[in-house]
């Protein structure tokens, strides 16, 4: 299954969070499944988001587009930077 189809299906059984700050906030108190970010991220976030998935034992998948494109993937009308899967 592909970034896509799973960022999709998490979002049908409604098992998604997302934005970044909501993102950090799980993954620094549970163990998500899989955590995924924009290709766009900025590098401090990205590092940021990083480490904590290393502490937690995520695996981190970078989506092949933009922000916007995760977005509009996720089917909302704003830009998704950060997107984590509960496990």
């Amino acid at each position: 299954m592909n970034v896509q189809e799973e960022v999709q299906t998490a979002l049908k059984d409604n098992k998604a969070i997302l934005g970044y700050r909501r993102s950090i906030k799980f993954i620094k108190l549970n163990s998500p499944k899989l955590i995924v970010v924009s290709n766009n991220l900025p590098e401090k976030v990205r590092k940021e988001i990083d480490h904590n998935a290393k502490v937690s034992g995520a695996k981190v998948e970078t989506f092949n587009g933009t922000s916007k494109e995760l977005g509009i993937i996720c089917s909302k009308p704003f830009p998704v930077s950060t997107l984590v899967i509960k496990g």
